[in-house]
């Protein structure tokens, strides 16, 4: 996360972040202005559109200052759920934008209204560069990872915002063949047919937000987790006898937690410590999960339902299912 960072690191990426951010508010109201000046619901759409990029490469930003705020007593996972409720309220806010152009671009479809094709082409080709040069400062140099295994080889954060613009690059290229063909043939209905498109687009965007936020809300498994694989896992570690009462979920996006209890043999204190820091590593390096609580037991407690007995590992400890290591079980997903 970026208290790990170097404090140049943190700066040189939120001069970043603060310049895609002026020039997409740039494009955002280029395109609305344009929207009203060519009549024009695409170019509306692709703004609204931007809207959303906008609002991802905010909600980045400040995922990362708020991921260097230390926590306190009354918040001890930090702040780092307010990503999660900030994108919740994106999704649904974009959802219901979409929704709106939609309407509107069926009362276009059966009452067409007249386009400016040629400042449409112009707007959605500034719109297209500048989406270009913003995906690029956000991609150049990937200075910010987490060590998180194979799971988060590159900052979740950036990642996200440049698909986002990435995406809009995409919606702007549909308007820009929207206006080439209103200033060639004069069918306007081509404009309504774009925004079309692009608010699926958005629509589609919106759901996504809408349903990882729930998921992190819900305290769900992470979609990039199998529970039976993390179990697995944790049963290859010689001296683990059984596991249950298993629990991976997110504090946001980027924060895995996992808990469970797990028997293993009557044996020194010292040596369950070397089977715990075992069990740790492999959470680690095949799931990318750091933050782990795992209480070890000579019977088991009877809490919770059982994930994993002896008799589904060998006696080496590997794993019997499919003749697979742990390693195995990140590959098959």
């Amino acid at each position: 996360m970026p208290g790990k960072m170097k404090n140049h690191e943190i700066k040189t990426v939120e001069r970043r972040f603060l310049l895609a951010i002026l020039l997409t508010c740039t494009i955002l109201i280029v395109e609305a202005i344009g929207s009203w000046w060519t009549g024009s619901l695409a170019l509306l759409s692709d703004a609204a559109h931007v809207f959303l990029d906008i609002f991802a490469i905010l909600l980045s930003w400040l995922a990362i200052r708020l991921s260097t705020m230390p926590a306190d007593e009354r918040y001890s996972y930090g702040f780092h759920r307010f990503e999660v409720i900030a994108s919740l309220a994106n999704g649904l806010t974009l959802g219901f934008v979409s929704l709106g152009i939609l309407v509107e671009a069926y009362k276009r479809l059966l009452e067409p209204a007249p386009v400016k094709g040629l400042d449409l082409l112009l707007l959605a080709t500034f719109g297209l560069i500048v989406n270009l040069i913003v995906a690029y400062i956000l991609g150049g140099g990937h200075l910010h990872h987490h060590d998180h295994g194979p799971h988060h080889t590159e900052d979740l954060n950036i990642r996200s915002a440049r698909l986002h613009v990435l995406g809009d690059a995409a919606a702007s290229l549909g308007v820009i063949v929207a206006g080439i063909i209103i200033w060639v043939t004069g069918w306007t209905q081509a404009d309504p047919i774009a925004s079309i498109i692009i608010s699926l687009i958005i629509f589609a965007s919106s759901y996504r937000l809408i349903r990882d936020s729930f998921r992190i809300m819900m305290e769900g498994v992470p979609a990039c987790i199998n529970l039976e694989d993390v179990s697995q896992a944790i049963g290859s570690v010689p001296g683990v006898l059984q596991v249950h009462d298993l629990h991976v979920w997110g504090v946001c996006s980027a924060h895995v937690i996992l808990s469970a209890h797990a028997v293993i043999e009557d044996q020194m204190i010292s040596q369950g410590e070397t089977i715990m820091e075992e069990v740790k590593r492999i959470l680690h390096d095949l799931f990318g999960i750091e933050h782990t609580t795992i209480q070890l037991e000579h019977e088991s407690c009877g809490q919770g339902s059982e994930a994993l007995r002896l008799d589904d590992v060998g006696e080496d400890g590997a794993m019997q299912r499919e003749g697979a290591g742990p390693e195995d079980a990140v590959e098959k997903r």
